[in-house]
């Protein structure tokens, strides 16, 4: 066997609904289930999806947005001072940029802000309402955030400036009072679709203040959709699909910068563009430092500007990357050694000095590593403050559970998912208490393993090429229409080797009915020492299509695998029994000798190691899913048997070294016995001391072969021995060889020897097989 590192989650189908939408819509049985699991159950739905026919929404129908866009309008034709509010991640970044673009294109005196995420923290906040009252703002619009703030409300009316909130973050039991909220969650809002990013409702004022469908600002509302993660259906995927072919060929100076710093001019962009490429380098910047420079980039005119700007934020990124790599160290160092996944639920942790700006990413590493909810918070002593980003796991409302935690947040927003927030740094240990506490209640222990839904599972004939061509038809991916997960199972492995500098990636071949699918799992190499010979694996992945040399071939790329039945690992004739034993992971690892000379090689695996000389000490060994190891041969086949009465082990590792071999020495014939027990009709009394030799040298045997022939003719009472001499018994009763129990186990012994040592690999698992 070979455990998943995930529980695979297979989804039900209504079978009638996906052959009926199949015949309908004339696509495979295939794409039809992924349109029904989709909600897509009718041929108008799904056809519509399939071809991309959803719609831009009025947005008038948010409310408040009549009142923001007329007072918009009215400060613009006063020449007002209009100052948009951003946030400093890639979703607030594209937000700021698409209002200011259109704010401008208005010909408005407007200028944007973004708080600085270390010294002044998220969302709006006092001092900044402050300066701008002092530097002549009337009017505030906030992007991608401010759903929260209830006390800087309150301040902006104190200081006569009207703020319009934009956002899509959850809306808490209190709102602000604001001239106006636009948000597509509030309560009562007739707005048909809820999941907008906040560059999604910057995208929807943008559109009501051109009196148009601002389209050359999808090229960068695609930006912050897919890097917010949010659901990509309805609007969102409509905005993903239309920027993504814009920004394909956009002529927007940043954008075409920051394009070829990615590597990605010339290349076909897509949904994986954006968030591994161009969204993190956009949210770098404002995890180091002012997230000024990404909207400077997004609005700039000058080329050699954004070319600057741009190698700047790359060289950010690179920075980032190694920050998280040593707080990502230094945290999972702490939750080793203060025992933290053993001692709770969820994973709490603070030091000062780790830089608040990239610590989510190290949240979701923690998550990756753990399978547990995860908050990771930076603290300044000085301030005395924690601040900080959580992550979490199926089945643990972030949101929700923080909500209880409000009198010590006095600072927190997010999602179910994730979330950010600012406590004194004396409330820390409290907030984990509480957390573990309401995590106790709500976990159970499968909550912990971590999870992959399985979209399709079909068989290696079933992988066309048009069955991927049909699929594509389903992108946009993302979340809420995730690229699918295909299982397929019980298929034989062929072809399994490494691949890489390192070795540390895996590629395969599966073989079915006389189909085959190449197969490459990055980062799987590990996995390779762990496949035997003639596995059947079952293999989770993504479809795609691998063009070489103008040919096309189905692939599969790997995200799990795993292999349901035994396995048997072949390596008789190895000599290195050390490097067998440490291929084996030790917390299952079950080593057994039958041999006294074997027991020497076992050093640093004591504990794992169990001498066996008899039935009775075989029966008590469990061996149930354990990986086995037989350093040598057993004395018997009932040996064998009793081990496998209380189990049977998930792999085994036959090396059966052995000092001796029955199998090729003088095996006696009954013409051996018949000469033998002629030769003591003549010259009995028989001394074997002083007349063997004669007999060894003039028949060719061995001193084992006589001894052993003796052996049973006085088990079988033909002589008597008496100091080494041998005397055939008068009339002795006529017996079987057979009768003989070191006969009998010599038998045995080489028929064992035979069957374990010199057969094929596939007549060796039969053996094992046989004694299921």
């Amino acid at each position: 066997m070979l455990q998943a590192k995930a529980r695979w989650l297979k989804k039900e189908m209504d079978k009638e609904k996906v052959e009926r939408l199949s015949h309908e819509l004339g696509i495979t049985s295939l794409i039809s289930s992924l349109l029904v699991q989709r909600g897509f159950e009718t041929s108008e739905t799904a056809r519509s999806f399939l071809n991309h026919e959803e719609t831009f929404h009025d947005p008038f129908l948010l409310e408040d947005m009549e009142k923001a866009v007329t007072r918009i309008k009215d400060a613009i034709a006063q020449n007002e001072k209009i100052l948009v509010y951003g946030d400093y991640d890639a979703d607030g970044v594209s937000s700021t940029t698409v209002l200011m673009t259109a704010l401008k294109e208005l010909h408005a005196n407007v200028d944007f802000y973004i708080p600085n995420r270390f010294t002044e923290g998220y969302g709006p906040n006092e001092g900044a309402f402050r300066r701008a009252k002092e530097m002549g703002y009337s009017i505030i619009i906030t992007v991608d955030t401010g759903i929260s703030a209830v006390n800087e409300a309150a301040l902006a009316k104190e200081l006569d400036m009207d703020l319009i909130i934009t956002d899509h973050h959850e809306v808490p039991p209190v709102v602000p009072d604001a001239y106006a909220i636009i948000h597509p969650k509030m309560d009562g809002s007739a707005y048909p679709f809820k999941e907008l990013a906040g560059v999604g409702v910057a995208f929807k004022v943008a559109h009501a203040l051109l009196g148009r469908l601002p389209e050359h600002l999808l090229e960068l509302a695609v930006i912050g959709t897919v890097a917010d993660l949010v659901p990509l259906h309805d609007e969102n995927r409509l905005i993903v699909k239309e920027g993504i072919a814009r920004l394909q060929h956009t002529k927007n100076i940043g954008l075409k910068a920051l394009l070829s710093i990615c590597g990605l001019n010339g290349k076909e962009l897509s949904e994986e563009s954006i968030g591994f490429s161009i969204g993190p380098r956009i949210n770098a910047v404002g995890r180091l430092q002012s997230a000024h420079p990404a909207v400077d980039l997004l609005l700039t005119e000058d080329t050699e500007e954004a070319e600057s700007i741009a190698e700047f934020i790359d060289s950010l990124n690179k920075e980032r990357q190694q920050i998280v790599n040593t707080i990502t160290e230094e945290a999972i160092a702490e939750v080793e050694a203060n025992n933290y996944v053993e001692n709770g639920s969820v994973l709490v942790l603070a030091k000062e000095g780790w830089n608040v700006g990239v610590i989510g990413i190290v949240a979701s590493r923690l998550v990756d590593k753990y399978s547990c909810p995860a908050i990771v918070l930076g603290i300044d002593a000085e301030k005395g403050i924690a601040k900080g980003s959580a992550r979490s796991i199926r089945g643990f409302d972030l949101f929700a559970n923080l909500s209880d935690c409000r009198d010590i947040l006095p600072h927190f927003g997010g999602h179910p998912m994730a979330a950010g927030m600012t406590l004194s740094m004396d409330d820390v240990d409290e907030l984990r208490n509480r957390l573990n506490a309401f995590a106790n209640e709500q976990l159970t222990e499968e909550d912990f393993i971590p999870t992959m839904e399985v979209d399709l599972e079909c068989t290696v004939e079933e992988v066309t090429l048009e069955v991927i061509e049909q699929m594509k038809m389903l992108a946009p991916y993302g979340v809420g229409n995730p690229k699918p997960y295909v299982m397929i199972c019980d298929a034989h492995a062929d072809g399994i080797r490494k691949i890489g500098g390192n070795g540390n990636h895996l590629k395969m071949t599966l073989c079915d009915n006389g189909t085959s699918l190449d197969t490459v799992g990055f980062g799987f190499g590990a996995v390779y020492d762990h496949l035997s010979k003639e596995a059947k694996v079952s293999v989770l992945g993504e479809l795609s299509i691998n063009e070489w040399n103008n040919i096309k071939k189905p692939q599969l790329m790997m995200k799990d695998i795993r292999v349901d039945d035994w396995q048997l690992f072949d390596v008789r004739g190895s000599k290195d029994i050390q490097k067998v034993i440490s291929s084996v992971e030790k917390d299952s690892l079950c080593i057994i000798a039958f041999q006294e000379s074997t027991s020497s090689h076992i050093n640093g695996y004591e504990e794992c190691f169990y001498f066996i000389d008899s039935v009775e000490e075989a029966s008590h060994i469990e061996l149930l899913n354990k990986n086995v190891v037989f350093l040598d041969l057993p004395s018997s086949e009932d040996v064998m048997r009793a081990l496998f009465e209380n189990g049977y082990p998930s792999r085994i590792y036959t090396m059966f070294a052995t000092q001796e071999t029955h199998l090729f020495e003088t095996n006696p014939t009954r013409d051996h016995f018949k000469w033998y027990y002629g030769f003591l009709m003549k010259y009995s009394p028989f001394h074997m001391k002083r007349q063997a030799e004669q007999v060894l040298k003039h028949k060719g045997w061995s001193k084992e072969t006589l001894t052993f022939m003796t052996q049973v003719f006085f088990e079988l009472e033909f002589v008597t021995i008496d100091d080494g001499v041998v005397t055939l018994v008068n009339k002795a009763v006529k017996r079987d060889l057979l009768e003989s129990p070191t006969y009998q186990n010599k038998q045995a012994k080489m028929k064992l020897e035979n069957e374990l040592l010199y057969s094929s690999y596939q007549e060796l698992k039969e053996w094992f097989e046989a004694l299921k």
